[in-house]
């Protein structure tokens, strides 16, 4: 509502998911089809008792439509225990910003992002 969408309206991937991709790569994505999507994340709980010792970040969209940047760096907080990065695009930056999120995780890989807080 905040940001004019109705709430109520059915989903729509353009807007919800594909508003910041470029229309060309929107359409070669519409052309190929929907891949099948795995029910098991949904359907399964986590099967770990605990997050595994591993290095962890989050990278999240400040214009994500489905995971709200605040929701998005609340949940990295409360959950991870980790401060959310945020690149500058909606859901899918592999397809809206490919160049920047690949230099973003390459920084994340290589401890960089971190060295910045």
């Amino acid at each position: 509502m905040r940001e004019g969408r109705d709430p109520d309206a059915p989903f729509d991937v353009m807007t919800g998911f594909l508003h910041d991709v470029p229309p060309d790569v929107a359409a070669a994505l519409f052309e190929r089809g929907e891949p099948r999507q795995a029910d098991k994340p949904f359907e399964e709980p986590w099967p770990l008792e605990a997050w595994p010792d591993v290095p962890t970040t989050v990278l999240v969209g400040r214009h994500d439509r489905l995971f709200p940047l605040e929701f998005a760096r609340r949940l990295a907080a409360e959950r991870l225990g980790v401060a959310a990065d945020v690149i500058d695009s909606g859901h899918l930056p592999a397809l809206s910003r490919p160049d920047e999120l690949t230099e973003r995780l390459e920084a994340h890989r290589l401890g960089l992002i971190a060295a910045l807080r």
